[in-house]
């Protein structure tokens, strides 16, 4: 199972109100496994969609129980039809017709998300298999975002001995704005407050309080300003939520570094939060702090959505899984 007491205790969390997980990608034994694991744990109740015979037979050979598990293949389902009836409600506006409703209702990702719409499931996690688009459209499409004025994001918990951090956004937003950057960093901030992690939000950059110029520092500089604004609203009262920025991450993380760069912040060289400036900075961080550094990654999960749908690296372990289930567990349960 999952390796540092923090994601452990988010296992924990799960299991004391279960919710029920939708699994698209039954043709992955890294899914079955996982669904296998947290069953066995009871942290959340599993729907696999997939061929049925083909589980049946993988756990059968495993000497493992599908007696809690629900398996469902989309194209057998008695709900293919209210499901399909849905999709094209919500989407006859943009020009979608029934027929390609139907074909759509057909594809697991797309099942899996009208299963939530539908009420007939908490979450789903995705992508062992698929693109971060792949699981992304269904959800942006059916689910939606909370918020209008605010587009969905993604986030990674990062565990470096045992101490968890939110990085955002490493998955969705290829080049934000300064608008769609502030946007990020508060939703990552009240992420992390979900997730029992204090919200010190860094706002990332290759400069430290001025210390080089260029738009890509200005964006980062204003998008801290437009985030520090929000938090005067009453939207944030008493949420005890710091930003500043902009910051290099030795700034961020080291409170000597901080004291001597920016020795006013309010961040103190203890983010908890890193916000990158880009998709490449913060993908090209996670994987090599993963890979080299040897610390936990869960994600993407998205932030912003009414209802969790959540994404896995095509790289991820069965464990990789069970943590992304526990973790869609905790947004469901907001």
């Amino acid at each position: 199972m999952a390796q540092s007491e923090y994601i452990k205790s988010l296992l924990q969390k799960a299991q004391q109100n279960l919710k029920t997980i939708v699994l698209p990608e039954g043709e992955d034994e890294r899914v079955l496994e996982a669904a296998h694991l947290i069953t066995e744990a009871k942290t959340a109740k599993i729907i696999i969609l997939g061929d049925t015979k083909k589980i049946a037979d993988f756990y059968a050979k495993n000497n493992w129980s599908l007696y809690d598990i629900e398996v469902i293949n989309p194209a057998d389902s008695p709900q293919l039809g209210k499901y399909t009836e849905l999709l094209y409600e919500l989407r006859k506006a943009k020009g979608l017709s029934y027929e390609e409703a139907q074909k759509l209702a057909l594809n697991n990702n797309y099942f899996g998300t009208l299963m939530i719409k539908a009420g007939d499931a908490d979450g789903m996690v995705s992508g062992a298999n698929h693109s971060t688009a792949d699981t992304v459209r269904p959800a942006l499409q059916i689910i939606k975002s909370a918020k209008k004025e605010r587009a969905v994001s993604s986030f990674f918990i990062m565990v470096s001995q045992n101490k968890p951090y939110i990085f955002s956004d490493c998955g969705v937003v290829i080049n934000p704005n300064d608008k769609e950057l502030a946007d990020i960093a508060l939703t990552a901030a009240e992420t992390a407050i979900m997730f029992g992690i204090e919200p010190t939000v860094a706002m990332l950059s290759f400069s430290t309080k001025g210390s080089a110029k260029g738009e890509e520092v200005e964006k980062v500089q204003r998008a801290t300003a437009l985030a520090k604004q929000a938090l005067q609203s009453e939207e944030y009262r008493g949420m005890n939520i710091k930003i500043d920025g902009e910051l290099q991450v030795d700034a961020a993380l080291d409170a000597g570094v901080c004291a001597k760069k920016a020795p006013n912040s309010e961040v103190d060289g203890k983010a908890r939060v890193m916000i990158f400036p880009n998709l490449d900075a913060g993908n090209i961080c996670y994987k090599m702090l993963q890979r080299l550094g040897r610390c936990e990654a869960y994600g993407p999960i998205l932030q912003g959505l009414n209802a969790p749908v959540n994404d896995l690296s095509r790289g991820c372990s069965a464990e990789d899984i069970v943590g992304a289930v526990a973790i869609t567990c905790i947004q469901a349960n907001k």
